[in-house]
């Protein structure tokens, strides 16, 4: 097995049992082996429904029009609920009852976001799940990648597979990186947002500023690696966001790459006002979290290999601390108060559902790319 990293956030994660992934009104499809399992257990009473579907159809649906590799869906109640799930305890009553060999693999791998190449498996996880996002306020690890996370061991992660034979990722349109410098830069971001005397604007703006340095290297002089580890190691200063424009500009991108039976519906009203009147205030007390965020997207992304270069994938960290912000003026709105830990942890928890949940990520790839054509220079 190749090796396993996680951020050191999320290297001790276990589920809390939340219930989120249960009762979110999810399609889950069920692999003919599951299936088999289920179906049995049900027929010989092993197994019982924890409620009953919305339809009255069967806790496992056969249709002709399922998607690759599944062979049932499993049903919903009225409310959205896997008819496995028991809301009195919390518990999936398959993983209870059977054990966790037996669920679905979509079950068995969420909240887990992997990318398999050649240098190994790297885990990061959907803040989505409530008991992620509360990984992001925690101050007892420094923020780093580590090797062997005891909550991630070797294993079949479901996730982005990239073969051996692919191109790595590039460093811009013309031109490839190798492995081994973009490991360098990979753990270059992560090192970036583990600074605790710095806005997470200004990790944003440090970023966009050392990818400029990297465009310049030349193919042959010296070695890419050696350009990563010479980047400077002062950072560029930039200020929290005063209103709510840029941001939501951002968010919209993110929306036009979701299809459009998943797109929500327009929620925009007096977001401006409210991030001005409830957020900016407040967003300095949060740097911390929101820089173990940054890092979390930095970690472990699709984006490399999605996109066309690292301006790129800065701009997708770019825009995933631009969703928090609107989702922050929206949880302010509709709570109506200030910005504190718990509006904040369900901002993290909506960025990301639109981020690794609704949103197509070549899409979003593709959308984020179009930097890499705007010629941008390093600051001065």
């Amino acid at each position: 097995m190749s090796p396993v990293y996680a951020l050191s956030i999320h290297a001790d994660y276990r589920c809390r049992h939340s219930g989120v992934c249960c009762s979110s009104d999810w399609d889950v499809p069920v692999e003919l082996p599951i299936y088999r399992g289920l179906d049995a257990a049900l027929t010989k009473r092993r197994l019982r429904l924890a409620a009953d579907s919305a339809d009255g159809s069967p806790a496992l649906i056969v249709e002709d029009d399922m998607p690759d590799e599944a062979a049932a869906m499993i049903a919903r109640t009225t409310g959205g609920d896997c008819v496995f799930y028991h809301r009195g305890s919390g518990l999936c009553v398959v993983h209870r009852d059977l054990g966790h060999a037996r669920l679905p693999s979509t079950c068995r791998h969420f909240p887990r976001l992997a990318v398999r190449d050649r240098r190994g498996t790297f885990i990061s996880l959907t803040h989505y799940c409530p008991t992620a996002a509360a990984m992001l306020f925690r101050d007892d690890v420094p923020i780093e990648i580590v090797e062997a996370p005891r909550a991630f061991p070797p294993a079949d992660y479901e996730g982005l597979e990239v073969e051996d034979d692919a191109w790595p990722p590039l460093l811009h349109p013309r031109m490839l990186m190798d492995d081994a410098s973009y490991d360098a830069w990979e753990r270059h971001m992560v090192s970036r947002c583990a600074d605790e005397a710095v806005s997470p604007e200004s990790i944003i703006a440090t970023l966009k500023r050392d990818v400029c340095i990297l465009r310049r290297y030349t193919a042959g002089v010296g070695e890419l690696l050696d350009a990563v580890a010479a980047l400077p190691a002062d950072l560029v200063p930039a200020q929290p966001h005063a209103v709510l424009g840029p941001s939501l500009a951002l968010y919209v991108e993110v929306v036009h790459a979701v299809p459009d039976d998943l797109k929500p519906e327009s929620d925009e009203q007096r977001l401006p006002e409210v991030y001005v009147d409830a957020v900016a205030p407040e967003w300095r007390r949060w740097h911390a979290p929101l820089k173990r965020y940054l890092a979390a997207k930095a970690f472990a992304s699709w984006t490399p290999h999605q996109g066309r270069g690292l301006l790129t994938v800065v701009r997708g960290l770019e825009a995933a601390l631009a969703l928090v912000r609107v989702e922050a003026a929206r949880q302010c709105r509709d709570q109506g108060r200030g910005l504190d830990g718990d509006l904040l942890k369900e901002a993290f928890r909506q960025a990301d559902f639109a981020l690794n949940h609704l949103a197509v990520g070549e899409d979003l790839a593709e959308a984020w790319s179009k930097v890499e054509d705007q010629g941008l220079e390093p600051r001065a």
